[in-house]
C-alpha cells in the first residue's frame, strides 16, 4: 500500500477539545478557574525551546510559528492556528518545551497552568490518558506528514529521469 493510500485511510484525526477535556464538574471548575488568556503581538514569543513548560496551550486566535533546533539544525515546523492544542509533549512529559512558539500575527492563547493540569490529573486520571492518546495521534500525523514530504521529491526525481 502506498503512503498516499495509507494516509487517506489511516491518518488519525485530532479529537475535539471538548471531548479531550471532558471531565467531572469539579475537575472542570479547577481547569476553568485556572485558565489564563494571554494576548501576543506579532513577533512575540509564547515560549522558547528548552524553557520550563508553564502549561498546556490552546490557540484562540491568530497564527503562530513553531521552530525547533535538532542536532544543531534549525527546523521550521508546521504553523499553529486557531483551535490547535500546543505542547502536549511538554505538559505530559519532562516539562521542557520541545520547540519555540512565536506569534506571526497578533493572537490570543489560552493557557492551562501546569500545576492546575497536574491537580486535574490527580483528581481525574482518565484526563491524562485522553491527552496521552491525543499526543500519540499527533506523533502519528507528524510521522505520516514526514513520510509524505520525503516520498514526493523522490517521485519527482524518478519522473524527471523517465521523461529525460
Amino acid at each position: 500500500m502506498t503512503i498516499e493510500a495509507r494516509t487517506a485511510r489511516e491518518t488519525p484525526d485530532a479529537r475535539p477539545l471538548t471531548e479531550l477535556l471532558e471531565c467531572p464538574p469539579e475537575t472542570g471548575k479547577l481547569l476553568t478557574g485556572a485558565a489564563q488568556c494571554v494576548d501576543f503581538d506579532e513577533g512575540e514569543f509564547v515560549f522558547r525551546q528548552n524553557a520550563d513548560c508553564k502549561g498546556l496551550y490552546l490557540v484562540i486566535s491568530g497564527r503562530f510559528a513553531r521552530k525547533a533546533e535538532r542536532l544543531r539544525v534549525q527546523l521550521t515546523l508546521e504553523p499553529v492556528r486557531s483551535g490547535d492544542l500546543v505542547e502536549l509533549a511538554a505538559a505530559l512529559g519532562a516539562s521542557r518545551h520541545t520547540f519555540t512558539l512565536s506569534a506571526v500575527t497578533p493572537g490570543t492563547v489560552l493557557m492551562l497552568p501546569i500545576d492546575a493540569l497536574h491537580r486535574a490529573f490527580e483528581s481525574y486520571p482518565p484526563l491524562r490518558m485522553r491527552l496521552l492518546e491525543e499526543l500519540a495521534r499527533e506523533v502519528s500525523r507528524a510521522y505520516i506528514a514526514c513520510c509524505m514530504s520525503r516520498s514526493i521529491p523522490a517521485r519527482r526525481r524518478a519522473a524527471s529521469r523517465k521523461s529525460a
